[in-house]
C-alpha cells in the first residue's frame, strides 16, 4: 500500500492502535466529522496518536501528542442521521510525526513511516511469549486467548500486535510497546 506523507491525525487520551488490529470509533466532534469526510474521499488513512501531558487544558486547541502513532485505513463508514459517524479502522503501519499541519479544522501531520514493528520472532521466542502471556492471562486450554496464543496460522506480527492492543494495560504502557524498535522488543 502506498501511504501518503501527510495524514489526518486523531488524538485520543486512551487509545493506542497497532498494525493489523481493528478499531471501531464513534465520531461526534465537528472537526473529526470533517476529518472522516475528507479521509473517506481520499486515501482513507487516519493516524491515531495518544494525547500526552495535561491535554485537558488545551483539548479544544492543539494539545501535545506523542510523536509515534499508528495509521489506520477506514474499512467501514456508517453515517448517522445527525451527522456523526461510526467508523472502523484497520491498523496499517506505525509512523513518526515530522511536523504538525494546522490548515484544516482538524490536525494533520507530515509523517515518516516506520518499519521497526515488523518481522518474525522465531519459534523459540514465540513459544516463550505464548507461555508468558498464558500465565499472565491465566488461560485454560479451552479459552479463546489460549487458542490464539497457539494458533500457528497467526503471524508473529499479528500475535504480538493483537495482544499489545488487547491486554488491559495503561495507555502509556501501550504507547511504549508501539514505540518499540522492532517486533522482538515489542514482544
Amino acid at each position: 500500500m502506498d501511504l501518503p506523507s501527510i495524514i489526518p491525525v486523531f488524538p485520543l487520551p486512551n487509545v493506542v492502535l497497532f498494525p493489523g488490529v481493528p478499531l471501531p470509533l464513534h465520531i461526534f466532534e465537528a472537526r473529526y466529522r470533517d476529518m472522516v469526510r475528507d479521509a473517506s474521499a481520499g486515501h482513507e488513512i487516519i493516524g491515531m496518536v495518544l494525547l500526552r501531558g495535561d491535554w485537558r487544558k488545551q483539548y479544544e486547541e492543539t494539545p501535545d501528542v506523542f510523536a509515534v502513532g499508528c495509521a489506520g485505513k477506514i474499512v467501514n463508514v456508517e453515517p448517522l442521521p445527525d451527522g456523526r459517524f461510526n467508523i472502523l479502522l484497520h491498523g496499517q503501519r506505525e509512523f513518526s510525526i515530522r511536523r504538525h499541519v494546522f490548515e484544516k479544522s482538524y490536525r494533520q501531520a507530515e509523517v515518516v513511516w516506520r518499519t521497526g514493528g515488523h518481522g518474525a520472532l522465531g519459534p523459540t521466542r514465540r513459544a516463550a511469549l505464548a507461555q508468558l502471556l498464558g500465565r499472565f492471562l491465566e488461560t485454560d486450554m479451552s479459552s479463546p486467548a489460549h487458542r490464539l496464543l497457539h494458533d500457528e496460522s497467526l503471524s508473529d506480527e499479528m500475535l504480538v500486535n493483537f495482544f499489545s492492543y488487547a491486554l488491559e494495560l495503561e495507555p502509556l504502557e501501550k504507547q511504549g510497546l508501539l514505540e518499540a524498535e522492532d517486533l522482538v522488543a515489542r514482544a
